[in-house]
């Protein structure tokens, strides 16, 4: 699963550099797989969809601090917990119902974004 920011948020960014994924962004500001990740050029999701791992994508929230599910890893093969939700003061940083993946699918997924750093 991924962890969501609900609108409890009190936008005090607490939570936007203790992302290993770069995966947390502002209110309104655009966002790039190639953040903080070493993903480059096209990638192919292998299900007839691509994405220029440069270009920005729109914004997922314009309220609050957003995480991008395709991004988060909820910091398996970095930290014990997920770190936004150990230093958000409002608790806000929660599991996404909607969006389930187990610790072998989040580790892939770190690997996939760390490929050739």
């Amino acid at each position: 699963m991924a962890i969501k920011i609900t609108d409890e948020c009190i936008n005090c960014g607490a939570c936007e550099p203790e992302c290993p994924n770069n995966a947390i962004y502002d209110a309104g500001a655009a966002w790039r797989f190639s953040d903080g990740t070493g993903l480059r050029g096209v990638i192919d999701f292998g299900d007839g969809n691509t994405v220029s791992a440069e270009e920005s994508q729109a914004a997922l929230s314009d309220d609050i601090y957003y995480i991008v599910p395709d991004k988060c890893t909820e910091c398996v093969g970095f930290h014990d917990e997920p770190q936004c939700a150990a230093v958000c003061p409002v608790d806000c940083c929660v599991d996404d119902e909607d969006i389930r993946e187990s610790k072998e699918e989040l580790l892939a997924k770190k690997e996939w974004l760390h490929m050739g750093e």
